[in-house]
């Protein structure tokens, strides 16, 4: 494989042109968010007092703030539906919160108002976020670039050639197909192209997902958003900037997020009918009664009752319980899961394909195999100490391991594109690339002009990458795939220590991306891990998307369901294994409520439900199904789901 030249050091390099912050909106930004909590502090404070047989002087007013604050906006929106000819149930749970207020069961009513409010501030909450992550992304390629027309636009070798070209700085977005771009030294690539002149190291870690630099000269592909090394680079713009690989991740991540609305249009449907239903099946109880002489005060009672137990209190926390006490159990253990509906579809998942650099991988290299004398290893390791290229560090650091003596380099040169030079106790040592190595990184130590030993490098494994990948493959039923950006034999490599046989090697982000999309489409539901912005696409598209933390990019971290905090790969299977325990108890709870939900709404339908027993019913049933939830808090949990996956 080709070899990253070694850098210059890092004095002598400009500064890499700084990269804008991502911009994250504030939880306490979105009214959303400041009215649910308001809501919720106030039923908080109204409950105890309301269980006290406090006056009601002093629930009443908290117990009116937690209605007005949460209630609002629900009413709102279910009014605009209501004009538009339809019925969405957060209308449903307001009249219902009003039906309790109104017979003198407000505990309950606050308990919906809360439910609803404080989920909608985090359906907002996380909307908003992506949308940051997807601006931060554009903000990886730079606003400016320089752009060099005339005859010696794209001659010449160096910084210093070309002198007919001129320069004139433009907006990145008005670079077109065509156009010859200056970067300089430690710049960001403004384009998509291909480097007519210069040689330099172009990192593209947030691009293709690439661990080292990789080397750039005449003729080699570059793209937007790539940090340039030490050399100047005269670059040929190839697309338009919506072409730009970088605009694609950013149109790939907000197409994959579109993709999930049919699932959202499916619980609106079933949200539609199960209101309509209740508020039929309500006012008839109230109406018909009262048409054939009926008590007024006796028909509203017995239609406020159906009300109160035909509302879906015990099916909300029959779901809520089990995958928020799996979520938080989780997070006690590193595993960050973002919602209680991405829990639910980690048990789902029967397919899974991991990133190679910095999921399975540790992501720095390492000298693997020193080929010679050792002592070329100490000369090596002198040469390249005043270097902070990747590898320069990883062959100092093998040799300060080994315990060998450094001696002071002089007449150091980095040479772009090949390697270093330098003067080390009277020899003249040079590190370049080393040729005819297969799948590891390799360079060649040369003392006094004759070959004095190659070193080998390779991308260490996480500690538990095997286990972890058997896991995986045994919870989801096939065997696992490797999807990387990475060069057929480094990838072969960490595919064949950790029991892989799928690899898909030399991939760019709407690759993997496409990859993933064809199992979904073949009806798969795949467990996506990765940790860069190269693979944000891919996290989108898959049925869910989990990144490693410690070393994840930005949008890596925003668009993935899960985030590993502690990047420990064994992790993963564990939580996989939670999920489906709470999806069992979720199922468990869903029968309990539906028994008693069904049972309290026909017996007040078929005979006289007294008020105070339908209450019992309806908010004992709501106890059992959350306690019953609640077990997955245990510390027992995670072992039992660590065992699961053994």
């Amino acid at each position: 494989m080709a070899l990253p030249e070694l850098d210059t050091p890092q004095a002598t390099a400009p500064a890499p042109a700084p990269v804008r912050a991502v911009r994250r909106t504030r939880a306490t930004a979105l009214p959303e968010v400041r009215w649910a909590a308001l809501a919720a502090l106030a039923f908080l404070a109204a409950f105890p007092l309301d269980l006290a047989g406090a006056p009601a002087w002093a629930w009443g007013p908290l117990y009116a703030v937690c209605y007005a604050a949460g209630g609002w906006e629900p009413a709102l929106a279910g009014l605009r539906a209501l004009r538009e000819r339809s019925l969405d149930v957060d209308l449903l749970m307001v009249v219902a919160a009003l039906g309790a207020a109104a017979i003198g069961q407000f505990l309950d009513g606050g308990l919906l108002i809360v439910i609803f409010a404080v989920s909608g501030a985090l359906e907002a909450l996380a909307t908003r976020r992506t949308a940051d992550s997807v601006r931060g992304l554009l903000d990886l390629a730079p606003a400016t670039a320089v752009r060099l027309t005339g005859a010696g636009a794209g001659a010449g070798a160096g910084a210093g050639a070309g002198a007919e070209a001129r320069e004139e700085t433009v907006e990145a977005t008005a670079l077109g197909p065509g156009d010859i771009v200056l970067v300089r030294p430690g710049e960001r690539l403004p384009a998509d192209g291909t480097v007519l002149s210069g040689t330099s190291d172009v990192d593209r870690a947030s691009i293709t997902g690439e661990p080292l630099p990789a080397p750039a000269a005449p003729g080699d592909e570059v793209f937007a958003g790539s940090l340039n090394g030490t050399g100047a680079l005269r670059v040929r713009v190839d697309k338009d900037p919506g072409d730009f690989v970088v605009a694609r991740i950013v149109a790939l991540v907000e197409e994959a997020g579109a993709t999930k609305a049919p699932t959202q249009l499916f619980v609106e449907k079933i949200e539609q009918r199960y209101s309509v239903g209740v508020v039929v099946a309500t006012l008839a109880l109230f109406g018909l009664p009262v048409a054939f002489g009926a008590d007024l005060t006796e028909a509203l009672l017995r239609a406020m009752t159906f009300m109160i137990v035909a509302s879906p209190c015990a099916v909300v926390l029959a779901t809520m319980p089990p995958l928020l006490s799996a979520i938080a159990t989780a997070g006690r253990h590193g595993v960050l899961v973002k919602s209680a509906v991405v829990m639910e579809r980690l048990g789902a998942v029967d397919r899974v394909a991991l990133d190679k650099t910095g999921t399975l991988t540790e992501g720095t290299p390492r000298v693997t195999v020193v080929r010679g004398d050792v002592t070329a290893l100490a000369l090596a390791a002198a040469a390249e100490l005043p270097s902070e290229h990747p590898l320069a560090r990883a062959v100092v650091a093998e040799a300060r391991a080994r315990g060998l003596r450094l001696s002071e380099a002089t007449d150091f040169a980095a040479e772009p594109g090949r390697g270093v030079r330098a003067v080390v106790d009277g020899h003249e040592v040079r590190v370049h690339r080393a040729s005819g190595t297969h799948g590891d990184t390799a360079v060649e130590v040369v003392v006094d002009g004759a070959p004095a030993a190659v070193l080998e490098f390779s991308d260490r494994l996480r500690e538990g990458a095997p286990g972890a990948v058997a896991a995986l493959g045994r919870l989801a039923g096939t065997a696992p795939t490797l999807l990387t950006g990475d060069n057929e034999g480094a990838a072969a490599r960490v595919a064949a220590e950790t029991g892989i046989d799928d690899v898909r090697a030399g991939l760019l982000p709407h690759e993997k991306a496409e990859a993933v999309r064809e199992w979904e489409r073949a009806g798969a539901k795949v467990l996506l891990v990765g940790d860069g912005v190269n693979d944000a696409p891919a996290l989108a598209a898959a049925h869910t998307g989990v990144a490693m933390g410690r070393a994840g990019s930005d949008l890596a971290l925003e668009t993935a369901d899960v985030v590993v905090v502690h990047d420990e790969l064994a992790a993963i299977p564990a939580v996989v294994a939670l999920s489906r325990r709470a999806r069992r108890l979720v199922v468990q709870n869903l029968v309990i409520a539906g028994v008693c939900i069904g049972a309290l709404v026909v017996w007040d339908l078929a005979g006289h439900l007294p008020l105070p027993l339908g209450v019992a019913g309806h908010e004992g049933s709501t106890v059992l199904v959350g306690l019953n939830g609640l077990r997955l808090l245990r510390e027992a949990a995670w072992r039992r789901a660590e065992n699961a996956t053994a």
